[in-house]
């Protein structure tokens, strides 16, 4: 549910080469232009379904996911990734009043009526936080009451073989004891931008890569140009004097510098940072590739996101980030694929794994805590949050 252009179950998909495991039985979105991409990737046309209207009662979305199922008999996986922006930092102003933050109650309350023997949910870190903790709560409330364990934790995703720093929190859900996903890789061993996008072909702001239609950029404004090439390669970061003059204004303003990663490179050897949906645009970040002078492709992005390199984008340049920027990095989903065979399959765990699990507030921000975790400083565990 609210599988967008496919990141998790492209992930799912890909554990099959190690066992054949699973099949796609039913996708659920609203996204027109993310269930072409869905579609055209993984072969199955998604269904078309507002998953507010099951609010109150499940019955028929229950009644569909049966009937897409080969085997009842069959043990199976529910998903849910419910729209992250109304959980943003980003957006925080919108706080409970965001209709999108009742989905991930809703999703609670089919998987309760839908019973699958196991229930995953992936979304911003800020789902952990002061704001959103009572819509978070309530939903593992209803998941107990419906018989469930659950265990909740944030991680990296990095640590999984991303190649970029990307925080998420995981929930799952059994009606068994059950173990937690745990990354893996240390910070020296971690994907680079270099191994995702190093041996792509060097293209020019705003060409078409004359091999792969999804390597191409924005056009940029001859001033974006002179700004980017005024930045120095390798995770350079934008000099104080150059830029738009509202940048020196903010500047000035805070007697500081202002938007330190606007217009900066990311580094070779490094991960990348959060890809976003905004990720197109090196005004939102540090968006910029290495050593040429432009933003990055849909290609670039979605690689750095984990997506396989023949994946294809329905829709122009925007919605394409917006579909890269708002998926599950396969990679993880993979990872997490192996490792829920291993619970579905084999032998139960004599007790829960809760020592991992996140059960109240991180505080009033996720963001602020970052530099902290990336420093080592600090852990995502009951003691620590």
């Amino acid at each position: 549910m609210f599988a967008g252009c496919g990141g998790m179950s492209a992930g799912f998909l890909a554990a099959n080469s190690i066992m054949p495991a699973y099949r796609l039985a039913m996708a659920v979105d609203i996204d027109d232009l993310a269930m072409r991409t869905y579609e055209a990737n993984l072969g199955l046309k998604p269904s078309a379904l507002d998953l507010h209207k099951f609010a109150k009662r499940q019955a028929g979305i229950v009644e569909q996911i049966r009937k897409s199922r080969s085997s009842e008999d069959s043990p199976w996986v529910l998903i849910g990734c419910a729209p992250c922006q109304g959980f943003s930092s980003h957006r925080n102003a919108h706080g409970h009043s965001d209709s999108r933050n009742s989905l991930f109650v809703t999703f609670a309350r089919i998987a309760a009526a839908a019973k699958p023997d196991a229930i995953i949910v992936e979304n911003v870190p800020e789902v952990i936080t002061d704001q959103y903790w009572p819509v978070m709560a309530e939903a593992r409330r209803i998941l107990s009451r419906a018989g469930y364990h659950t265990v909740l934790t944030a991680h990296d995703m990095s640590e999984f073989g991303v190649p970029q720093q990307r925080y998420r929190a995981v929930m799952i859900a059994m009606r068994r004891p059950f173990t937690m996903p745990r990354g893996f890789l240390s910070a020296e061993k971690r994907r680079t931008v270099r191994q995702a996008i190093g041996a792509l072909p060097e293209i020019e702001a705003g060409e078409v890569c004359s091999t792969d239609s999804m390597h191409f950029t924005a056009g940029h404004r001859p001033s974006t140009i002179e700004t980017i090439m005024a930045v120095p390669k390798d995770g350079g970061r934008r000099p104080s004097d150059v830029g738009p003059d509202c940048l020196r204004r903010a500047a000035d303003r805070q007697g500081r510098s202002a938007y330190d990663d606007v217009y900066g490179r990311l580094w070779w050897d490094r991960p990348a940072i959060t890809i976003t949906g905004h990720a197109r645009n090196p005004a939102s970040g540090r968006y910029v590739h290495p050593t040429q002078h432009r933003g990055l492709s849909v290609r670039e992005a979605a690689l750095l996101q984990g997506f396989p390199i023949q994946w294809r984008f329905s829709g122009g340049l925007g919605p394409a980030f917006m579909q890269v920027g708002n998926a599950v990095p396969p990679t993880f989903a993979a990872f997490l694929a192996v490792h829920m065979i291993g619970e579905l399959m084999g032998a139960a765990v004599e007790k829960l794994d809760d020592q991992v699990d996140i059960t109240r507030s991180v505080g009033p921000s996720f963001s602020r805590l970052i530099p902290a975790l990336k420093a080592g400083h600090r852990h995502l565990h009951p003691q620590s949050a």
